[in-house]
């Protein structure tokens, strides 16, 4: 019997190169691997489902799931994970010393829905009484004009979300000072490139995302992995058959990552990285499957409807296929 031809659309990430290369291989499928950037997987996936197994924003994913309408069937598989802390840019000169000073200022988003946003949203609520209805919100894309919500989305009449100007770009907005702050998962450009005017909003924002994860051992999901739902059903064991090789790729990536012998990747101190989130987060500190990831799904989830963003609350095993939730052992 012949495998299964299917498009698989993922980020060019450490933890997807043994199944790119052949190393790791899925039961019954014959791969096609398309590596591309998160903003361009999204928008093909919920505009046009391009894909047979993609990568797929968690927020976007959620609108879809509870309004019924999503394409796809997730698998507990988070190809990204992230810590918000460090996406939040503000100009210096606008008497912005800590979150709450945000309050009445004008801040720059490529989309209100992303779920980067969702997770900063609620942390600045949560921890600095920051409201999404205290600012103004300015949507546009970092450095193109022209971008728009990939969703449509049903916003309480509360939140002030605007669209930039025609020719304007918010990392532009920003540099010119004609917006107060940036959120986003991307660092505009004029941070990136020094502009003396653009900083984080936090001082230390590791630091700072350090002590929330102690305080509430959240370590946010950015993205899953999606199946397209004719497959799942037509094929019932694919589902597992994904999220089966997919956490054996991960771990063939810690494997080597752990291998300090020769650094895996271009960066200096890895083994004292890989202490400290180990001692931050755990042995499995980039967990993978339902379980271990419930409490941060259930988090996301509340927030997500509690912001207009999903129709209904949807719980956390809503999102995914039924033969994933649980795992065999041996």
């Amino acid at each position: 019997m012949s495998k299964l031809n299917l498009s698989i659309a993922v980020g060019n990430y450490d933890r997807m190169r043994p199944l790119v290369d052949g190393e790791v291989q899925i039961d019954g499928v014959d791969p096609v691997f398309m590596l591309q950037d998160p903003e361009e997987i999204f928008f093909r996936a919920f505009r046009h489902a391009d894909y047979d197994i993609c990568e797929l924003s968690l927020s976007s994913y959620s609108v879809k799931t509870a309004a019924g309408t999503s394409p796809y069937i997730g698998v507990p598989v988070f190809p990204s994970r992230a810590f918000r802390h460090t996406s939040i840019y503000v100009r210096s000169d606008r008497g912005i010393d800590t979150p709450s000073d945000l309050k009445g200022k004008r801040i720059g988003v490529p989309e209100y829905q992303l779920t980067a946003n969702v997770w900063a949203r609620l942390f600045l609520e949560e921890d600095h009484g920051l409201k999404a209805s205290d600012v103004t919100w300015v949507r546009g894309g970092y450095e193109e004009t022209g971008r728009q919500e990939k969703i449509k989305l049903s916003l309480p009449a509360e939140v002030r979300l605007e669209d930039a100007p025609e020719h304007s770009t918010i990392s532009g907005l920003l540099a010119f000072g004609e917006i107060d702050a940036v959120i986003g998962p991307r660092a505009p450009s004029c941070f990136a490139n020094g502009n003396p005017l653009v900083k984080y909003l936090y001082d230390d924002p590791q630091k700072a995302a350090t002590d929330w994860y102690r305080r509430t051992k959240l370590f946010p999901v950015m993205h899953l992995l999606g199946v397209r739902r004719t497959l799942a059903e037509q094929h019932p064991w694919l589902p597992g058959a994904v999220a089966k090789a997919f956490e054996r790729s991960k771990q063939v990536a810690l494997t080597k990552l752990s291998d300090t012998s020769a650094t895996k990747v271009t960066m200096p101190f890895v083994e004292e990285q890989l202490r400290a989130a180990r001692q931050l987060l755990g042995d499995d500190f980039w967990s993978y499957g339902f379980d271990a990831n419930r409490h941060v799904l259930d988090r996301f989830l509340a927030r997500h409807h509690a912001e207009g963003l999903s129709c209904r609350r949807l719980k956390p095993e809503e999102l995914f296929h039924p033969a994933t939730l649980e795992r065999f052992k041996i």
